[in-house]
């Protein structure tokens, strides 16, 4: 036998021999894909892995983080290239999309401990009471605001209690501070108004989602609500007043009174604003309402390795371990909600008045449960636009709404 041949025998052999102890280490390597760690949490999800390791020497997990412009579009490429990871990360809106398309599979909770997760957030991930995802972390959405232009402008600062007027007489003394100056920021969108209107009492579609109500009398309220706190009183900016600039910027300009935003600000807030600033329950009218937004692990339908895979996504869920690393981290509410994960959580200030968040879950609100509403919510944008720009009237524009989607997704 040539020299060659013997070598190659050789690295054979080594490279069998390999194989065979990665085989038998008791080792099982999963891989999990996520966007929400990246820029600024990446640590904190590392500390959850080595954590999750620490509890599990039997499982290894490799970690791949996207930002979140491109990670749909790469989750979908390996989906449908079944390359899809053990393990990934779904948000609400495109949840039930890939629960349609059969890419998830099933969840055995009988073999998990998910006694501390909040019934709201796992419910979310419910298929005809089936559980397909175990969320991670959720968020609502706040009132907050500049208390050094609320003492500036001599008015009382903003409490559980107030409503829309409330809000605009508070915002109205605020804008007379200064031409650059604003009373308050919302945005006039699909995800913004559903939000809205059930403040008022409406909604988009009726009880049992059969039809739409896009241009009930509550919703054309609302809608004139919105529409004229930029066009009429102008404590909204319009976007030349804005100038290219976003709102979470205007508000730490020091230039904006309140804003309505979520309550994953509230580290960015915390960094970079130099003022004083605390929340509050977003004003209602009729009732309260706040926004619902939750993000969950899902375990891939072709993974080889389904067991090793729900232990990780559970304990990314359900573990106080977990929860805790993400409270101190500031990084949005965990969904185990223990006594020391509650605690920790309101610790980290500012803003300090952090009841306010778990006030806001008894008010939570999410859009109609349709599959296609994601097109919906492009379509009503179009009319929603043509209202802000004054072509339309805030009925006018609903009644157009109302008829051009009833006759499209009917």
């Amino acid at each position: 036998m040539s020299k060659i041949k013997v070598l190659i025998a050789v690295i054979a052999l080594l490279f069998f021999v390999t194989a065979c102890a990665a085989e038998d280490d008791g080792i099982t390597d999963i891989t999990f894909l996520n966007y929400s760690s990246n820029g600024g949490q990446e640590a904190t999800l590392e500390a959850m892995v080595d954590a999750f390791e620490v509890a599990n020497p039997d499982v290894n997990v490799t970690v791949e983080t996207l930002g979140y412009t491109d990670y749909f579009t790469q989750l979908a490429i390996r989906v449908a290239g079944g390359q899809a990871p053990d393990v990934f990360e779904l948000n609400i809106e495109n949840f039930r999309a890939y629960a349609d398309k059969g890419a998830i599979a099933e969840i055995d909770t009988t073999t998990i401990d998910i006694s501390e997760i909040n019934a709201t957030t796992l419910t979310a991930f419910q298929i005809d009471g089936d559980q397909y995802g175990l969320p991670t972390k959720f968020s609502n959405v706040v009132l907050i605001y500049n208390k050094d232009l609320f003492d500036q402008a001599e008015v009382d600062y903003p409490t559980n209690t107030w409503t829309w007027a409330d809000e605009l007489a508070a915002a109205q003394a605020i804008r007379a501070l200064g031409d650059d100056i604003y009373g308050v920021y919302r945005p006039i969108q699909t995800w913004e108004f559903y939000k809205t209107v059930a403040q008022n009492g409406g909604s988009m579609m009726n009880a049992d989602q059969s039809a739409f109500t896009l241009n009930s009398t509550q919703n054309v309220e609302a809608l004139t609500m919105m529409i004229d706190r930029v066009n009429g009183t102008n404590v909204t900016p319009t976007v030349d007043q804005l100038g290219g600039m976003g709102d979470w910027d205007l508000f730490l300009s020091g230039r904006l009174g309140m804003i309505v935003t979520g309550i994953w600000a509230f580290g960015t807030f915390a960094e970079q604003a130099d003022f004083a600033w605390d929340i509050a329950v977003e004003p209602g009218i009729t009732q309260k309402a706040t926004h619902f937004f939750s993000d969950a692990v899902v375990v891939s339908e072709n993974s080889d390795e389904k067991e090793a895979a729900t232990r990780f996504a559970a304990f990314l869920s359900g573990s106080e371990e977990a929860a805790l690393l993400r409270a101190n981290a500031n990084w949005d509410l965990p969904v185990a909600l223990t006594d020391a994960v509650v605690t920790a959580y309101k610790a980290v200030t500012p803003p300090a008045n952090k009841d306010a968040v778990f006030e806001s879950l008894n008010y939570l609100v999410m859009p109609p449960s349709l599959e296609r509403f994601g097109e919906v919510a492009d379509d009503l944008q179009l009319y929603l636009s043509r209202a802000i720009n004054g072509e339309l009237t805030a009925q006018q524009a609903l009644d157009q709404a109302q008829a051009f989607i009833e006759d499209k997704y009917n």
